[in-house]
């Protein structure tokens, strides 16, 4: 059976075959859809749904098996089961139990993390429409939307959402709100022969209709598949990247050395070519070279966005891919819906201005009488919601009534009252009033300059006039109509601002009621109109520099296509701003895309949600800055660990080459470099939790920053272990020493072991704040007691000697007040750093504020 569809809002048709209504009977398309009016049987709906599958998106989801392998292969993957192969062939079973087990953790961690992403992911996919009233075998039945095949006739009622694309086949009137699919602000009246579009509103009414296309072959279908082609690169991806490569190529280098070492003194020097002797020296570089790499770095920014998005949600807001968390850290302009997010999204009545002998209680009255008791129109509601008494309407009858539509822009009502007599109310668009009444010239320039004043006050004017015979018409008044700002707008923008972001609004509406509201929240009244800003001729991928300028000026934009936010988006970008865009619509989707942080309001659909990174569950701005206090921490977190991680590596390897190549002393064994990577990385997990300020300006990867720092704490270090590798080989030697407190070169390296894994842990408390290491905010309950349950592992394997040389109890003192006093040392280091680098970053802050402000 042929997909068959009337011609989509953008004047394209359906690929199999398009029918124009005008032309062809309705009969005739129930009969090329192969249907009859008391719809399909039972057993033809399956073997139609089993032909053309589900009323749904493609789900290209990755199969669990094969995101569990992914873990095994790659470059870490492959260095670690290359020395579990060469363990295994050197039969040294110890190392192949620890290397393996290495790798199995990295995988079980690193999948938990990707399984729980993507629970999160298939929880926010919902349906178009959850069920659907449809006929089948001649009787009417309610069915998941998701069973609706082509052919299926489907009953639509004001309030629902629309299915599947539909052919309208019979009913009086259906009121359609498509804007989320074509960007119409208004709602679109459908009548028989008309199409209804997937994912649209009705608003009014109720028909029925004939299933034309499902799934992606329905417009909406179609439209949503064009979002794949927008889509910025991950910032938290660049910089996981780039400090993976700095340390790869720094250990390959330092990697090269030791092999170039070993090879000469264990197998060119002794002329002993063995597989034992070359097999070990590749098992040690592997080992090495394995606990350099920042292994843990995925699992930690996880579990870290994980839990903050965990946070988020209870605050009514979605995480639809974690790294959006960390993209949030860095945004700088937020572009903000006005609808809803900055306003109520419910039209208020401002006031009434009578004409005449009327007064404000008839305007309100009579424009109550012109409305459909049942609407849910957002005019109506207002109308209704202001009516100067509850039993207001009491004794009037409504005998007729027609609704708005886009040509005559009214209502007309036909009331009788309680005593028999009749009369006819109208209210609708000024314009649409005034050639009803025909008013004097006087009047009509009163009126007129009413409508402009209201209009300069970023207000909504509606008209309002009676008859007595429905020929003859007075001018009743007008009713002034505003969406008024939420109550936590102005604050939040406020609080925005002191976190260092430009918050601009961008609406679909007039600029005067943009202006309007801006003032009332302290915006800036500098909004411009999209198409004036971006003109038929600028393009998206080369914008001019005075467009780019004009948009980074403006405190907003009016009269907002969809188009326009992807327009905004990149023209933000292209001078170096982070940018987080809100959307609702199908339309919004590709902007939503490219935004480095694309934001889905509340009510938004599925496309916009698909598409956006943040998915708002409930109206309002202040979801979004909470969101972005909460990304700035999760970015410091991070950032903690990476310091460490960089430091800990240019410790290990710098002394272990260093320690080999001067002294042909190995400091380490394998299985102690593989247990040092475990106890030095597991409990980081926990710095998920960690207590850390909010940053009172944007962050971002600045890694000319993080590199020089974390290499001046690793250079740190790196004195710190030599310097007691040094003490300990002079302490072997000496006899005196030795009567104190007797060591070996096997106890020296259990002691290494413990000195860097007392170290490097006392190394993360110093780099996780700015502030002394002793002063607020404190480490967290759960990050410090996983760190000394750690300590005391660390302690009991080197004191009873599990896998390695045992040690004296006094041993173990001297490791931890040789440590400790090295912590003075890094944190001088560590305060004149900063207090250097905070200078430089007065001049950013001072340029961000002011251009914010």
């Amino acid at each position: 059976m042929p997909d068959v569809s009337a011609k989509s809002p953008a004047g394209q048709s359906s690929p199999a075959l398009s029918l124009d209504p005008a032309q062809i009977k309705i009969s005739q398309r129930l009969e090329t859809l192969k249907t009859t009016e008391s719809g399909l049987t039972a057993a033809e709906a399956a073997r139609r749904l089993a032909e053309y599958g589900p009323n749904t998106l493609e789900d290209k989801t990755e199969s669990k098996w094969r995101r569990l392998l992914n873990y095994f292969w790659g470059p870490l993957p492959f260095l670690i089961e290359a020395a579990a192969v060469i363990s295994a062939l050197r039969r040294d079973w110890p190392d192949f139990g620890v290397v393996a087990g290495l790798l199995l953790y990295n995988a079980v961690v690193g999948f938990w993390q990707d399984n729980k992403a993507a629970n999160a992911l298939a929880a926010l996919k919902k349906n178009l429409a959850p069920r659907a009233r449809v006929l089948r075998d001649g009787a009417w039945t309610s069915i998941p939307a998701a069973e609706l095949t082509p052919g299926d006739i489907v009953s639509v009622a004001a309030g629902q959402i629309i299915p599947a694309d539909l052919l309208l086949i019979e009913g009086d009137y259906l009121s359609c709100d498509q804007a989320a699919l074509t960007g119409e602000s208004l709602p679109v009246s459908k009548k028989i022969g008309d199409d209804a579009y997937s994912g649209a509103i009705a608003k009014q009414g109720a028909m029925t209709g004939v299933v034309t296309a499902t799934g992606e072959r329905t417009f909406f279908g179609r439209t949503a598949k064009l979002v794949g082609a927008a889509g910025a690169v991950s910032h938290s991806q660049r910089a996981v990247t780039e400090v993976g490569d700095f340390l790869l190529v720094l250990a390959f280098f330092l990697a090269l050395i030791l092999v170039g070492a070993q090879l000469y003194r264990e197998v060119i020097a002794t002329d002993d070519w063995s597989w034992d002797r070359v097999g070990s020296i590749a098992q040690y570089v592997l080992v090495l070279l394995i606990a350099s790499i920042p292994v843990a770095l995925p699992a930690v920014m996880s579990v870290t966005m994980a839990i903050g998005a965990y946070a988020l949600s209870l605050q009514k807001a979605i995480v639809s891919r974690l790294n959006a968390i960390e993209e949030l850290a860095g945004v700088d302009v937020l572009c903000s819906d006005k609808t809803g997010t900055l306003t109520m999204n419910k039209l208020t009545v401002q006031s009434a201005l009578p004409y005449g002998a009327f007064k404000s209680d008839d305007v309100m009255l009579f424009a109550a009488l012109a409305t459909e008791k049942s609407s849910e129109d957002s005019i109506d509601l207002a109308v209704m919601a202001a009516l100067p008494a509850h039993d207001a309407l009491e004794g009037f009858k409504q005998k007729a009534f027609t609704p708005f539509d886009p040509v005559s822009k009214r209502t007309i009502s036909t009331v009788a009252d309680a005593t028999g007599g009749v009369r006819h109310y109208a209210k609708g668009a000024p314009q649409a009033i005034s050639a009803l009444v025909r008013p004097d010239s006087q009047t009509l320039q009163r009126y007129q300059n009413d409508v402009a004043a209201l209009a300069a006050k970023g207000q909504r004017a509606l008209g309002v006039a009676m008859s007595e015979d429905g020929a003859r018409w007075q001018l009743v008044g007008l009713i002034s109509l505003m969406d008024p700002p939420r109550a936590d707008a102005k604050s939040t923008i406020a609080e925005a601002r002191r976190l260092g972001l430009q918050v601009k609004m961008v609406t679909g509406d007039d600029v005067a009621i943009g202006d309007e509201i801006a003032a009332q929240l302290g915006m800036g009244s500098h909004l411009l109109v999209a198409s004036d800003v971006f003109k038929g001729d600028v393009k998206a991928s080369a914008l001019p520099r005075s467009v780019v300028d004009a948009v980074e000026r403006a405190d907003g934009f009016g009269r907002v296509f969809p188009e326009h936010k992807y327009e905004i988006v990149k023209a933000l970008q292209s001078v170096g701003h982070i940018v987080a865009m809100t959307g609702d619509g199908v339309n919004d989707a590709p902007a939503l895309k490219q935004a480095d942080c694309g934001i889905a309001v509340s009510g938004a659909t599925d496309a916009a949600r698909s598409a956006a990174a943040l998915i708002l569950t409930a109206p309002g701005l202040s979801t979004i800055v909470n969101a972005i206090r909460v990304s700035r921490q999760i970015f410091q977190r991070i950032e903690s660990y990476i310091y460490y991680r960089i430091a800990m590596t240019l410790d290990i390897m710098i002394v272990v080459v260093a320690s080999i190549v001067f002294f042909d002393f190995q400091p380490l064994t394998a299985i102690m470099i593989v247990a040092l990577a475990l106890l030095d990385d597991i409990p980081i997990m926990t710095i998920a939790y960690d207590n850390v300020p909010v940053a009172p300006q944007p962050v971002r990867w600045d890694m000319r920053r993080i590199f020089i720092f974390a290499s001046l704490m690793g250079l740190i270090a790196v004195a710190e272990t030599f310097g007691f590798l040094l003490i300990g080989m002079r302490w072997t030697l000496d006899d005196a020493l030795q009567t104190m407190i007797p060591i070996d070169p096997g106890q020296l390296q259990t002691l290494l072991f413990l000195q860097l894994a007392v170290g490097g842990h006392l190394l993360l408390f110093s780099v996780r704040t700015k502030n002394a290491i002793f002063a607020p905010p404190y480490p967290s309950a759960r990050l410090f007691w996983a760190i000394a349950a750690t300590q005391v592992v660390a302690v009991l394997l080197c004191l009873y000697g599990v896998g390695v040389d045992a040690v004296p109890g006094a041993a173990i003192v001297g490791v931890w007040l040789y440590c400790l006093l090295w912590v003075v040392v890094t944190e001088i280091v560590k305060m004149i750093y900063w207090r250097l680098a905070g200078r430089r970053d007065k001049s950013l802050t001072a340029g961000r504020v002011a251009l914010a402000g």
